[in-house]
């Protein structure tokens, strides 16, 4: 099983005290290292070209500018430090690198990255997000041909940013399985793009059986008709239960047991994961290597 990640991914500092620190990470590559069947991969940084497919070339400057001063504040969950542009290119690098192994027919991937990504929208960070890597990917996809490319987002928080990335495209399928209400207070059932969004608000504390089958209900439903050439999953672990962040219940197996189901539905179609959200290290590290396991089969 290959897992892709970036050592610059581990200097970006978002602030003392912030959730999404650089321990996140490290105990999720400690737990993929202890498996042997595994094999953790180093990637490259990534060139701007695929980020310029989803943000504008004066965003993407603004991250790179403040970075290099030193770091600053782009909103109250979100701050750069001097290392954020090189953590941000290369995880984007990291997640490009399993998109490719995909593709390539070697093998589904996982990219185990930080900062993440799916709230981040093409001209703004937010919610510890500078780069939007899912809908980068799609964009990347389409660009070496995949003609329907599905996006799975099962973090406890709405993809916003992703949802209005793609939502004008017909070729792009978002699902987002989330809880509400919750912070960004967007993923409502009725927002549907050009038909290509599906929501599923969740209310928090419910059992962990219930969301397993409302976001499985929800992948049936979307791909009823219309078979993906490629699925993407922004994979957060913040639905897990204790999550400082969230208020749902599952549990690793869960996240095994989409990833099972994603690979029996759609066998043809190369999957390929990036890590978002989840801020209980050790939950982190259990969800990110059942799901791994499970997606190496």
């Amino acid at each position: 099983m290959r897992v892709f990640t970036a050592p610059e991914c581990a200097d970006h500092e978002p602030g003392v005290g912030h959730p999404e620190a650089r321990i996140r990470l490290a105990a999720v590559l400690a737990a993929l290292r202890g498996d042997p069947a595994i094999v953790v991969s180093s990637s490259p940084p990534a060139a701007l070209a695929p980020l310029l497919a989803r943000h504008s070339a004066a965003y993407l400057a603004t991250i790179e500018t403040t970075s290099a001063a030193g770091g600053g504040v782009f909103d109250e969950d979100t701050s750069a430090s001097a290392a954020t542009w090189g953590a941000v290119l290369g995880a984007s690098g990291a997640a490009l690198a399993a998109l490719d192994c995909a593709i390539s027919d070697r093998g589904h991937a996982f990219a185990a990255i930080r900062p993440p990504g799916h709230h981040a929208l093409r001209d703004r960070a937010m919610g510890f997000c500078f780069v939007n890597h899912a809908a980068v990917l799609a964009a990347e996809a389409h660009r070496r041909g995949a003609g329907r490319v599905l996006i799975v987002d099962w973090d406890v928080h709405h993809g916003n940013g992703t949802q209005a990335l793609i939502e004008t495209e017909p070729t792009t399928r978002f699902i987002s399985m989330h809880q509400s209400p919750w912070w960004p207070g967007s993923g409502a059932a009725s927002e549907r793009g050009a038909g290509n969004v599906f929501n599923i608000p969740q209310a928090a504390g419910l059992a962990p059986t219930v969301y397993l089958e409302a976001l499985w209900d929800g992948i049936a439903a979307a791909t009823d008709d219309w078979l993906p050439e490629i699925v993407l999953v922004s994979a957060g672990y913040d639905g897990m239960s204790g999550d400082p962040l969230g208020g749902f219940t599952l549990e690793p197996e869960h996240y095994a047991e989409w990833t099972r189901r994603l690979r029996e539905r759609f066998p043809r179609a190369p999957i390929a994961m990036v890590m978002e959200g989840g801020y209980a290290p050790e939950r982190l590290a259990a969800g990110v290597l059942a799901t791994v396991r499970a997606l190496g089969g």
